[in-house]
């Protein structure tokens, strides 16, 4: 049996950074609309200006990059990074001094 699907290293985090300017209505309306994307594509809010999503494999991750790719606003900072599910695992969270967990992955079910 190939137990290389599961594998931490395999499985990847897409973590998408930006400062979007808010002064027009229409940066407003991109910001919104580039938000509302990200959702609809699975993507959950860690902070405020960054957003994270699971994916369980490099290919399903391609998918993912190009999609956000493809609706990057026409203002504004935006940075994308990649991890494995390892290296996510290794950081470290805190609310204050506090520490918190990391987020849990998400499980899907994976039709062949």
């Amino acid at each position: 049996m190939n137990y290389s699907r599961l594998n931490a290293y395999r499985i990847m985090w897409i973590l998408v950074f930006f400062d979007l300017p808010t002064e027009t209505k229409k940066d407003r309306k991109n910001y919104a609309i580039f938000r509302k994307h990200m959702l609809a594509d699975g993507f959950q809010m860690f902070q405020f200006s960054m957003y994270i999503r699971h994916c369980s494999s490099r290919e399903n991750m391609e998918v993912h990059l190009q999609r956000i790719k493809k609706i990057l606003p026409p203002k504004g900072h935006i940075g994308i990074m990649t991890v494995t599910d390892k290296q996510f695992g290794q950081m470290e969270v805190y609310y204050g001094r506090d520490p918190v967990n990391t987020p849990s992955t998400i499980q899907q079910l994976e039709l062949f």
